[in-house]
């Protein structure tokens, strides 16, 4: 019955979201309504809605991105100089995962992880 979800998190600038989105992870634009952005990259969906008044430090959107190829993932994101979180470099999990995090121009915490299981 469920199909997919598209996370929407808030942005103050549209330029400097774009920006960080297209250059450092590889997005593409689906659509542009002025105050609402949808990005996207391989099978998935970002929303972005405009929040001028976003208080960077008190923001705590967060994504968390599966992916199947995590270290050539990693490695693109660190040949555009995308900036890893300190506390978020590529790591293996209690929880299985191998997962490191970036945060966007307005706080938002995207992490990325693929599990460690067989299947």
């Amino acid at each position: 019955m469920l199909t997919t979800i598209c996370p929407k998190l808030p942005m103050r600038d549209k330029s400097a979201t774009k920006n960080f989105y297209l250059n450092h992870l590889g997005f593409e634009e689906v659509s542009d309504y002025g105050d609402y952005l949808i990005l996207s990259r391989d099978n998935i969906e970002l929303h972005f809605f405009e929040f001028k008044d976003l208080e960077r430090r008190k923001n705590y959107g967060q994504v968390y991105i599966r992916t199947n190829d995590i270290y050539r993932l990693h490695q693109s994101l660190l040949d555009n100089n995308t900036v890893i979180h300190p506390n978020g470099k590529l790591q293996s999990t209690p929880w299985e995962q191998i997962e490191f995090s970036v945060l966007d121009p307005d706080a938002n915490l995207i992490t990325f992880g693929q599990s460690t299981k067989i299947t």
